[in-house]
């Protein structure tokens, strides 16, 4: 990775969208998802590194790789988002930007969702714009370079 890379981390059941729930996270495919985020980066001359686990300590793991030198990363941390302080002072301790995306409105939803840990240590949030949120969050971050 280098600084034009944006790394795309996605969290549990993220490689269920399509099949879970579509009421609520749409139609389109983790597949889909990451094609997006490739089209996306590439016209702002950036390269999208994308990548999903269901496992906290991957995402973890993850995101102090990606803490210096690239472009930002975008974090879809799914349930994890909720509950984990581990995954929030990983994020804390980065040094390059973090943009937080949720698919859905996490406001709009059950109330233990309403909270995230990751909110105050991100440096943008993009919620309830479906998959077109990541293109959101990867504008932004090519924006603030």
């Amino acid at each position: 990775m280098d600084e034009r890379t944006v790394l795309v981390i996605n969290g549990p059941n993220l490689n269920l969208l399509g099949e879970r729930e579509p009421e609520v996270y749409g139609h389109a495919t983790l597949a889909d998802l990451e094609d997006g985020c490739q089209v996306a980066a590439a016209a702002l001359g950036l390269t999208a590194d994308c990548r999903q686990s269901n496992h906290e300590g991957a995402l973890i793991d993850w995101v102090q790789e990606g803490r210096r030198g690239i472009a930002g990363i975008v974090l879809n941390a799914g349930g994890y988002t909720h509950t984990s302080v581990a995954l929030r002072d990983a994020v804390s301790a980065c040094r390059v930007l973090v943009v937080e995306v949720h698919i859905s409105d996490i406001h709009a939803r059950e109330p233990f969702r309403h909270h995230s840990y990751l909110t105050d240590v991100t440096a943008h949030q993009v919620i309830g714009r479906g998959i077109d949120g990541y293109a959101e969050a990867i504008t932004w971050l090519a924006e603030q370079r």
